[in-house]
């Protein structure tokens, strides 16, 4: 679309700088409110946008892509993960998807290896002692957690995340294992030092902690089930900084109650926002809000992807970060 200053709606307030350089380039309608849109908002930002700008907090599937206007061309998503869109529906009705792949790998790892430290040695329940205005002093064996070096890490999913978290993993010492859908090449499979299980059962029951790095898909949907969380070993921990509902965040409450895992650190969970009261009280899960890309550098990276998308597109030329459907 040479020579024509686009009208882009944007979902929610994003970083300053990118939204500056928004308003630069195309006729753009921004956020005051940094909540998500009503469905309602969204059917009448697409009945009028030739490009809209949505994050995973908005849900984009086939019966709003129905109400969608002639105009609307592309869909440039502030994110890497597109499961809140259906791809599919929108490249049948004409209209591109893009993402910002990539941006988050280093800052989603840096999270895991927190998370993985924070439950193994215990830091949530070291702060609220520390902050109770109770504690009597260092004691040989107060809040005794356990050392990573050496233990066997299990990485669901080996994509450019899997594979950060394995880098940073080795360099603590652990083992590393995986599963994945495809086996990585020989070489990077030497280079990270790792072992491929091609059975997820077999992995699970004998890896020390586990990592969630994998996309929510149809087939990864409760892929941690109850029956496979009870594969695991009573002293094993999970963290999952991917998507919640890869598990089933009912069977692994009920286990983290009653010991059968040891703990767990979650950045992200099965519905949204809306966590299990439960699993909030437990001394043994660590949980954050969707923390794992929340960094300043990470955040504008991702704008300057839509931006690059949305201006080869804009240009007349496939933009870069083109999402496939059933590739992603």
């Amino acid at each position: 679309m040479p020579g024509k200053k686009l009208s882009v709606v944007v979902t929610r307030r994003l970083p300053d700088v990118v939204e500056t350089r928004l308003s630069e380039l195309f006729n753009v309608t921004l956020r005051d409110e940094d909540t998500p849109m009503s469905r309602d908002a969204l059917v009448a930002a697409m009945q009028t946008a030739d490009v809209l700008v949505p994050t995973i907090t908005d849900k984009i599937d086939a019966a709003l892509l129905a109400q969608a206007g002639e105009r609307l061309k592309l869909i440039a998503n502030y994110g890497a993960g597109v499961d809140n869109i259906d791809v599919a529906t929108a490249r049948q009705r004409g209209i591109l998807v893009t993402n910002t792949p990539g941006v988050v790998t280093e800052d989603t790892a840096d999270m895991t290896m927190a998370l993985i430290l924070g439950v193994t040695r215990r830091f949530v329940e070291g702060m609220r002692v520390a902050q109770s205005g109770d504690w009597g002093g260092w004691a040989p064996t107060a809040m005794m957690g356990g050392r990573i070096g050496g233990r066997r890490l299990g990485i669901l999913g080996m994509g450019r995340i899997g594979q950060a978290v394995a880098r940073r993993a080795r360099a603590f010492g652990m083992q590393i294992h995986y599963h994945n859908r495809k086996r990585l090449r020989s070489e990077i499979e030497t280079e990270l030092d790792a072992t491929y299980w091609e059975s997820l059962d077999q992995m699970v029951a004998r890896v020390d902690i586990l990592s969630i790095n994998c996309p929510h898909t149809p087939s990864t949907f409760h892929l941690m089930n109850a029956r496979r969380l009870k594969l695991m070993k009573p002293s094993a921990v999970i963290v999952n900084t991917s998507r919640g509902e890869v598990i089933d965040e009912n069977a692994l409450t009920r286990m983290l109650r009653a010991g059968e895992i040891a703990g767990a650190g979650l950045d992200v969970f099965e519905r949204g926002h809306e966590i299990n009261p439960r699993l909030k009280e437990l001394p043994n899960a660590i949980l954050l809000p969707h923390m794992g890309s929340a960094t300043v550098e990470g955040r504008i990276e991702m704008g300057e992807k839509v931006l690059i998308n949305i201006k080869t597109f804009a240009d007349g030329h496939r933009p870069p970060d083109l999402v496939v459907p059933g590739v992603f």
